[in-house]
C-alpha cells in the first residue's frame, strides 16, 4: 500500500463575524512505489516549512515527481514552483494516478475540486471488505475543509453550489476511514476524532488537538 505523510497541516483563522482572516492548506506527500506525489502545496511563503518536513523524510523538493492540486485557489497551489521537476497532474474523476492512488471528483467548494484517495478503487471495495485491515485515506481539500464541518455535518461555508458541496462531502464520509481536510488535522470518520496518519509523526499541536477528542 502507498505511504501517506502529512508535511504540513492546514489551518484557517476567522474573525468574530466569521470572515476568513488567513487560510493555509494541508500539504500531503504520497509515496507509491517509485512515485512521490504532493497533494496541495500550501500558501506562498510556506516553502521553508515544507522543505523541512521533506528533509525529515530524507527527501529534497526536486525528488517529487507529481503534484495534484485539489483545486486552483492560491492557498492550495502557492508553492507549486518549489517542486521544479514535478509534473502538474490534472486527473479526471476515477483516474488511477499510480498504484493504490486515485481521484474522486468532489465539486461544490469550486467546480474543479477533486480529492485524492489512497486505497482500493470502487470496483475493488468488495475485496477491501474482505480485508478490513486496508484503510482508505481521502485527501479532501476544501470538499471537507475541517473536522468541524464533519462534526456539524455542514458543507464548506464558501461554495459555488451548496447541493454539490453537500453531495461531495457525503461521498467522502461514506468512502473514507481517515480524511486529510484542507484546513485542519487528519481525523477518523469512524471514530470521530483527530488521528495521526500511519506514516506521520504528530506535532505537539496535533497531539493536543487529538487529546481534546479522546
Amino acid at each position: 500500500m502507498p505511504r501517506v505523510f502529512l508535511l504540513k497541516p492546514g489551518s484557517i483563522l476567522r474573525d468574530e463575524s466569521g470572515e476568513i482572516l488567513d487560510a493555509r492548506s494541508s500539504v500531503t506527500l504520497i509515496i507509491s512505489g517509485k512515485r512521490k506525489i504532493v497533494v496541495d502545496t500550501g500558501l506562498e511563503g510556506e516553502a521553508e516549512q515544507i522543505e523541512r518536513a521533506l528533509a525529515g523524510l530524507g527527501l529534497l523538493p526536486e525528488e517529487i515527481d507529481g503534484i495534484v492540486n485539489t483545486h486552483s485557489h492560491p492557498d492550495h497551489c502557492g508553492n507549486n514552483h518549489l517542486f521544479s521537476r514535478a509534473e502538474l497532474l490534472a486527473p479526471q474523476d476515477g483516474q488511477l494516478i499510480c498504484a493504490g492512488v486515485w481521484t474522486l471528483a468532489t465539486p461544490g467548494h469550486s467546480l474543479d475540486s477533486i480529492s485524492v484517495v489512497v486505497g482500493p478503487m470502487p470496483q475493488a471495495l468488495k475485496k477491501a471488505d474482505m480485508a478490513p485491515g486496508i484503510p482508505i485515506i481521502a485527501i479532501a481539500g476544501d470538499a471537507l475543509p475541517t473536522f468541524g464541518n464533519f462534526q456539524k455535518d455542514v458543507p464548506p461555508a464558501l461554495h459555488v453550489d451548496r447541493d454539490l458541496a453537500v453531495s461531495s462531502m457525503n461521498k467522502l464520509i461514506v468512502l473514507a476511514d481517515t480524511v486529510v481536510p484542507g484546513h485542519d488535522y487528519p481525523f477518523s470518520v469512524r471514530k470521530s476524532r483527530y488521528v495521526k496518519l500511519p506514516d506521520s509523526k504528530p506535532s505537539a499541536r496535533q497531539s493536543a488537538a487529538q487529546a481534546l477528542t479522546d
